[in-house]
């Protein structure tokens, strides 16, 4: 409660100072490389600028770099990291645009007076050390296309009041503290690229991932559990990366992922998937890399898939394979070690390959109860343990 007097105490003093800015004054500044004159260093947005800043800086209580020693005075555009440029609705006039950040080892919070930069298009802060939550205001930013706030100590919930800014397209949270639920309306979003692998998110894969119209989707690395939606299939007019690894998945790779015919990359690997490699993937004439090591997996490795047109890394490590066809040894990188291939070098033991063929996956039996929401899951009579999955960093 104190430190948030402290800011409101702040701003007031830092409004009487605008109060007293001339507005006439002769001082110039750049956006980039470019001078510009004074009078539009005096304009409404620049001021509400000057407070938002002003107030974040107090807010940071590391900056090993000095990126901040140019934050002083009201020349906003001067600033490290900040840019300007003419405001969508009066070009005549200059705007913060974008806020870029990345990489500068700033350790603080965000501060709800960033709300004020109602211009903002860009804000990437990529690599830093900052905590807490994403304040409420941020879903106050209505022009706001891209928000990276990867690799940072974020946490508590998925902050979904960022789910209502229009115009939103790249949402980048990786590599934090988020947990809880990933909320449905995440995929009900006009948003193009979803990275949100690589957090504490729990539960399961949303059941409405096919309402996305995404082009890049990244869940991995995250404690989901459950199967691959059958829903999936209806992100086939969008769709071309989709990474689930590591995610606790279980069950079988359904076929309506080789419906997917936009897909370039595909990465279910580290997860605990059953049954055979749909033959669908097969009509994936897109696809450039296809991972699914590290799961229980088993039949044969598809000469149909091998040969597919563009595809370059195939990764099939790690399963029971016990068939393949010689096409595959064709790709530019391939690895069926640690399966059941006699013929091939680093295999799993006979007994252990026979073994696990003693009990066999009909992937009608093994369903995620409830429908596609993977709220538990129900595994032949007489199957073997799944083991847990190794961790993978992305």
């Amino acid at each position: 409660m104190a430190a948030l007097k402290g800011i409101h105490l702040t701003t007031l003093l830092l409004s009487l100072l605008l109060i007293f800015w001339p507005s006439d004054s002769k001082h110039h500044y750049h956006h980039h490389h470019a001078t510009t004159n004074a009078t539009s260093m005096a304009n409404p947005r620049l001021r509400r600028a000057y407070i938002a800043l002003q107030a974040w800086r107090l807010l940071f209580y590391s900056d090993p770099s000095n990126i901040t020693s140019t934050w002083s005075g009201p020349n906003v555009c001067n600033y490290t990291g900040i840019f300007c440029a003419p405001a969508p609705d009066d070009p005549d006039i200059l705007t913060v645009a974008g806020i870029d950040l990345n990489f500068a080892d700033i350790a603080g919070v965000l501060s709800p007076h960033l709300a004020l930069l109602s211009d903002l298009a860009l804000i990437h802060l990529n690599s830093n050390r900052f905590a807490g939550l994403v304040p409420l205001e941020f879903g106050h930013l209505p022009l706001l296309f891209e928000l990276d706030l990867s690799n940072n100590r974020f946490g508590g919930p998925f902050p979904s009041h960022l789910l209502n800014l229009p115009s939103l397209r790249y949402l980048d949270i990786r590599f934090n503290e988020f947990e809880g639920m990933l909320p449905p309306a995440l995929l009900q979003t006009r948003l193009d690229a979803i990275f949100v692998n690589n957090n504490r998110f729990t539960s399961v894969i949303p059941s409405n991932i096919g309402a996305s119209t995404a082009s890049v989707i990244v869940f991995a690395n995250n404690n989901f559990g459950g199967c691959i939606p059958e829903s999936i299939s209806k992100l086939a007019e969008s769709l071309e990366e989709l990474v689930l690894i590591n995610a606790n998945l279980t069950g079988c790779l359904p076929e309506a992922v080789g419906w997917l015919y936009k897909l370039k990359v595909l990465d279910v690997s580290s997860n605990r998937l059953v049954g055979h490699l749909p033959y669908s993937i097969a009509g994936l004439a897109k696809l450039e890399q296809l991972n699914v090591a590290h799961n229980m997996l088993t039949g044969p490795l598809l000469d149909a898939v091998c040969m597919l047109p563009v595809l370059e890394n195939f990764t099939a490590s790690d399963n029971y394979f016990f068939e393949e066809a010689n096409v595959c040894q064709n790709l530019t990188s391939f690895n069926d070690t640690q399966n059941c291939l006699p013929e091939r070098p680093r295999q799993r033991r006979k007994s252990e390959c026979e073994a696990f063929g003693r009990h066999p996956v009909d992937c009608v039996a093994f369903h995620c109860e409830g429908g596609n929401n993977g709220a538990s899951i129900v595994a032949p009579v007489g199957f073997p343990a799944l083991a847990p999955s190794p961790g993978h960093g992305l």
